[in-house]
């Protein structure tokens, strides 16, 4: 039966109160267990868009139709978007107290979904990067709006994303701006293929939410693929990228860009990028140790560096690691592969166990909270 805006109001306090039954039993007096959702498939290859406590107690496995890629959750109500995967055309909301399928959002004719999307704060406003496939790579951010337990396109709303194959975005601490990686790569509609390598036009934009233009910035590598992010509390940008030039150049893999600078490489050592297989998937900063995490899974690496000094801080093998996300003390990483695991950061030493998780299958993302 579809929810009430008064019920999904008041089912906020009951997810919270969900989390914090049993506790989080790894960790004795560390806090409720958090919920982590990400998408994973099984072993026949069915898609789910799932919810489970680090603990181990699984909340939720919803089966939808297409692979999804990375979740977005509403600022206050028991809601989540699992976006598609690019080329996908089909989004899925879902009610974080069950996993109940509330929608399954299609995309617009003409468009698709890149993977990634947020709720603007007051909740009302979702705005996801999408590909134009009238004109191959044009980025768009589609606008929707929440309307009780549907999200509605505004056919009038939409934005550019100033760049070529926006991939994903995330809100600057005003709330109001938005940072953008334009990955540079033109795909045809329903597609992977990428069909302009030798001419990919990455960019990192920030621009406020209804499309003003407020900076575009670039990297000296043409065929740098600037794909995820992630922002501080102080605004300070971090960015993975994936290289489409030759596998033995040794280009930036991170960049940074600090409020008032100009954007730059991140100072990671060279051995560190050749581990990386020129590919980086997930990012994640943990604002109050000043940490930044990194999956590398073609290179089976996790990295944490200090976010102000540069210094390594963890690196370490792990099969195919996935999605990263911030806890209390640290990072909780998924893996596509092998199993998942959490890494306690304390200020004396870095402590590690793995998560009784199901092994494998997720997707490079995942949400933690």
């Amino acid at each position: 039966m579809p929810l009430t805006r008064r019920k999904l109001l008041g089912a906020g306090a009951a997810v919270a109160g969900a989390a914090a039954i049993g506790g989080w039993t790894l960790w004795a007096g560390r806090g409720q267990s958090p919920l982590l959702l990400s998408a994973r498939n099984d072993d026949t290859g069915q898609h789910y868009a799932a919810g489970y406590f680090l603990d181990g107690r699984r909340a939720f496995a919803t089966p939808v139709a297409e692979r999804c890629h990375d979740i977005t959750r509403h600022p206050f109500l028991p809601l989540a978007l699992f976006v598609g995967r690019r080329p996908s055309r089909e989004s899925y909301l879902v009610d974080l107290r069950d996993g109940t399928l509330l929608q399954t959002l299609g995309s617009q004719p003409h468009r698709h979904f890149y993977g990634h999307a947020v709720f603007h704060k007051q909740g009302q406003w979702l705005y996801a990067t999408e590909n134009d496939t009238r004109e191959p790579g044009r980025g768009v951010l589609g606008r929707y709006r929440l309307d009780t337990d549907r999200l509605q396109l505004v056919h009038d709303g939409e934005v550019p994303s100033h760049g070529v194959g926006p991939h994903q975005l995330a809100w600057l601490p005003d709330g109001e701006s938005l940072v953008i990686g334009n990955g540079g790569i033109r795909t045809e509609g329903g597609s992977r293929e990428e069909m302009n390598l030798d001419a990919m036009e990455p960019s990192l934009v920030i621009m406020n939410r209804h499309g003003d233009l407020l900076s575009q910035e670039t990297l000296p590598q043409q065929q740098n693929s600037i794909r995820h992010l992630a922002v501080a509390d102080d605004g300070t940008v971090i960015t993975g990228q994936q290289y489409h030039g030759p596998a033995w150049d040794s280009v930036p893999l991170l960049a940074i860009k600090r409020p008032g600078e100009s954007y730059q490489p991140f100072p990671v050592s060279r051995s560190q990028l050749a581990m990386m297989n020129q590919y980086t998937a997930s990012i994640a900063i943990h604002s109050e140790k000043r940490l930044v995490a990194m999956t590398a899974p073609r290179g089976n690496r996790f990295f944490i560096w200090d976010l102000d000094t540069a210094a390594t801080v963890v690196d370490t093998p792990m099969p195919d690691c996935a999605g990263v996300g911030v806890v209390p003390n640290g990072f909780a990483v998924t893996s596509g592969q092998g199993k998942c695991r959490y890494f306690d950061c304390r200020p004396d030493r870095v402590a590690s166990e793995w998560l009784d998780l199901p092994s494998g299958w997720w997707d490079n993302h995942l949400w933690l909270g």
